[in-house]
């Protein structure tokens, strides 16, 4: 099958053919119709996660997923042949991902079935980021009427996360660049969204709408210890890039370090949010296996959004 494989760490993504992996017991064959790119996917390319996890080459990348059943391994129940599902492939290492025509998954987590309403190219880059989003703002407690500084809001977690955000009644600030990257910002929900731009001083445009400090931070990227300084006292801060309450000695504010947990629950919820029009997966662009590599280039650049590719 073909796949976008590394031989390799650091190394850049190329698409070869590699075996077709066959299920076992508890595991589901899909046949990948779409996939997406995510952060975790250029960390592996870079080597930033040698010698932390093992990596099996060639190495297979990719997470997110959504096709269909191809064939079922020993005793899994609950799934036939031919079934429309999403999730993300939860392996213990990297190397055995879902950027190919073949993936094998766990029937018990990371998986759920694709609704009516909900298009194959959405779902297929819906799972990392959206769970990610909402186990970040279910860590901070976020309520109707709080004020939340999303940091890294033109991404793909932040750009979910800033209609979840909304949909609370909560108050968004939002960093992002002037322009396109604004102009993206705000359009992904009706309600007010407060941008401010990143490369300029943050604290005086955040503390000019939130004068006090904001109640809840979710640190995507960006100076984590910076941004834990816009908290009011008693503020929560819930962060993805490894931020921890060491971190923020002396403050008198609370860290979570989140590590998204996609499970049947939560990607069933995302799903229906999506077929019903509550929710929009911000997907940019939708680029075809054989131009992964201009994919990762659009990545590192900055596109807006979310980054699919087609691998049927």
């Amino acid at each position: 099958m073909r796949a976008v494989t590394l031989e390799s760490v650091p190394s850049a993504p190329a698409v070869t053919e590699v075996d077709t992996p066959r299920p076992e017991a508890g595991e589901l064959l899909v046949k990948v119709a779409a996939a997406s790119l995510n952060g975790f996917d250029t960390a592996v390319a870079a080597g930033h996660l040698q010698g932390m996890m093992e990596h099996r080459f060639p190495l297979v990348l990719g997470q997110d997923f959504a096709g269909t059943v191809e064939a079922l391994g020993e005793g899994v129940e609950g799934f036939a042949v031919g079934d429309a599902v999403f999730g993300v492939a939860l392996k213990p290492f990297p190397g055995a991902g879902s950027l190919a025509e073949y993936v094998t998954v766990s029937a018990g987590h990371g998986v759920a079935r694709i609704p009516a309403g909900l298009a194959v190219a959405d779902a297929g880059a819906l799972g990392v980021a959206g769970a990610t989003a909402v186990v970040s703002l279910d860590a901070v407690a976020l309520g109707e009427g709080e004020t939340v500084l999303i940091s890294g809001a033109s991404g793909g977690v932040g750009s979910l996360a800033v209609q979840f955000a909304a949909a609370r009644g909560a108050k968004v600030i939002a960093t992002a660049r002037p322009g396109a990257q604004t102009d993206f910002v705000t359009g992904l929900t009706d309600a007010e969204v407060h941008v401010v731009d990143f490369t300029g001083d943050l604290q005086a445009q955040v503390r000019a709408i939130a004068p006090d400090g904001v109640d809840a931070v979710l640190h995507l990227a960006g100076d984590g210890a910076q941004l834990a300084a816009l908290l009011r006292p008693g503020g929560r801060l819930a962060s993805t890039t490894g931020l921890g309450q060491d971190d923020v000695k002396g403050q008198d504010v609370t860290v979570h370090t989140i590590m998204a947990n996609p499970d049947a629950r939560i990607l069933t919820a995302l799903a229906e949010q999506v077929a019903s029009g509550a929710l929009r997966v911000p997907v940019t662009a939708i680029y075809p296996l054989e131009q992964v590599t201009e994919a990762f280039t659009a990545f590192g650049a900055g596109t807006p959004g979310k980054i699919a590719v087609s691998c049927s």
